[in-house]
């Protein structure tokens, strides 16, 4: 605690005078001394903003130095899941009378994190704008959604999108398309310096230098800290907005709710605590496809997001159990605005760093620094999970959910854009869907692969590996597996119905 308080006010001092106060750690005169090197050398125009962004590196970097002797290993016994009586079921809220929706929805802004890159799916540009249903982007539907609302309830709900650098300037070209249609606004997210894992330096040596592998965008946790230095926070408290509705871009099932908002606005003294509830997460219940998702728990009795990241190797079994860990997060998150600030204001906001290691295409490893926005959860008063139906939770991180997306398994409301679970299928579960990466991973080639997407309603596992091709009119039912022998394929007529069928070895359909 001591070592973190000193270098805490060791940041505070930086931004204002690094050469007049005590050097407490050696690490950290290193980077300190490389980050103001780099900031000489830097325009003035470019100096305001890098100083602002090296400082909030430099804090990551304090915290990831406190943390990196501790470990969760022998605090394991510690953790706990959240009784299920701890997490209010949807179904138990209430619902909100037509009076009261227009002046509960003005209190609300939208928040949709798009920092994200499409390379998964082997895609240029910002995922956002990857078309994904009826000729829609990730954008388009969004905006949709507000729209809609809006134009429902006569409300005014703006839509706010934090951008990474990498997202940032492709995005803001579509500002005026969508400023026609929605009180639409962006903001950018820090951008910090990849380190060295032998040196703990940073890879770059000019600020200039627009190598992307030298920089990155540390993770959604920098919403909070780069939301309040954006102003955006003030002009809304202004407005009189309190309330963020944050979640993932990609996320088609994250939609305003009225229970939820009303929730989180009319019942401050909830069961569990006494304090006002200044933040909500959205949790729900563990499939096969989600059991690496964080999860909510206990630790030393303190609400805690628990990263797979975080869990010591002998416990991620343990972690990945449905049994013991049942819920997972949808990073759908309801945040009073004032809360932010207070909490910003005080440098109270306290997340664990996630540290990934990557190996550069030249060999070099480097460590990037990041924070999960959940984790947050520990620092607000009040807070609380909220246990929601899985249909608040479509994300499309790979062609597999892509797959499931563009199938007869759900359907586009094309006034509201509300994208749902088709009422016809039989039971309420998402089928497992895993495509082959080498073949299916990228979109342009997944998308050669169906002549037509097949029909899936009544499917319930599908695996397909190898040189694969999907004909019209192709029927998937029960648990279906598809395996090309390598240097092989295997052609799905037209018209076939696979029901609980293995299919293995190649299989040519040729015109005649």
């Amino acid at each position: 605690q001591n070592f973190h308080t000193k270098n805490l006010q060791f940041i505070i001092c930086l931004s204002m005078d690094r050469e007049s106060f005590p050097i407490t750690s050696d690490p950290i005169k290193k980077l300190s001394q490389y980050c103001q090197k780099l900031e000489n050398f830097a325009s003035v125009e470019e100096r305001s903003s890098l100083s602002l962004n090296l400082t909030n590196f430099i804090k990551l970097f304090v915290q990831y130095l406190d943390n990196r002797s501790k470990s969760l290993t022998h605090e394991w016994s510690q953790i706990k899941p959240i009784p299920s009586e701890e997490l209010p079921l949807y179904s138990s809220v209430g619902s909100v009378s037509n009076d009261i929706s227009r002046s509960l929805l003005d209190k609300l802004v939208v928040v949709k994190l798009n920092g994200g890159l499409g390379t998964t799916m082997g895609c240029e540009g910002p995922k956002s704008l990857i078309t994904v249903r009826n000729d829609m982007t990730f954008l388009d539907i969004v905006v949709k959604q507000i729209q809609y609302i809006n134009s429902t309830y006569q409300a005014n709900i703006p839509l706010v999108l934090m951008n990474s650098f990498n997202t940032d300037r492709e995005t803001n070209r579509l500002r005026d398309r969508y400023k026609s249609q929605i009180l639409f606004y962006t903001f950018c997210q820090s951008k910090f310096p990849r380190i060295e894992k032998e040196t703990l330096l940073p890879l770059v040596s000019d600020i200039s230098d627009a190598d992307s592998s030298i920089w990155y965008p540390p993770g959604h946790g920098d919403f909070y800290q780069s939301y309040i230095n954006s102003g955006l926070c003030d002009e809304f408290l202004k407005m009189g907005k309190e309330y963020l509705f944050i979640s993932n871009i990609d996320n088609l099932g994250a939609t305003v709710d009225l229970k939820i908002l009303n929730f989180i606005h009319n019942q401050p003294n909830i069961p569990f605590g006494s304090k006002p509830c200044e933040f909500l997460m959205e949790v729900t219940e563990k499939t096969r496809s989600d059991v690496k998702g964080g999860t909510l728990v206990y630790n030393n009795g303190i609400k805690y997001l628990l990263e797979i990241a975080q869990v010591p190797k002998q416990y991620i079994d343990e972690f990945l159990s449905v049994h013991k860990f049942r819920i997972f997060n949808t990073n759908n998150l309801w945040v009073r605005m004032s809360a932010i600030k207070r909490i910003i204001n005080n440098n109270s906001l306290q997340m664990e760093p996630i540290v990934n290691v990557k190996t550069l295409e030249n060999g070099t490893k480097v460590i990037q620094l990041e924070n999960a926005i959940g984790a947050a959860i520990k620092c607000f008063d009040g807070s609380i999970g909220l246990n929601v139906p899985r249909s608040r939770f479509l994300p499309v991180k790979t062609t597999s959910d892509l797959l499931s997306l563009l199938s007869d398994l759900y359907c586009l409301e094309s006034d509201s854009g509300n994208i749902f679970m088709n009422p016809l299928r039989s039971f309420p579960s998402v089928p497992l869907v895993k495509l082959g990466c080498n073949h299916f991973g990228k979109l342009k080639e997944f998308l050669e692969r169906f002549e037509d997407i097949p029909q899936m309603l009544e499917l319930d596992h599908l695996t397909v590996s190898g040189d694969i091709r999907f004909g019209k009119n192709v029927t998937l039912k029960g648990t279906v597996i598809i395996i090309a022998n390598p240097g092989e394929r295997i052609d799905i007529p037209m018209g076939s119905t696979l029901e609980n069928k293995v299919i293995s070895g190649n299989l040519r359909v040729l015109d005649h």
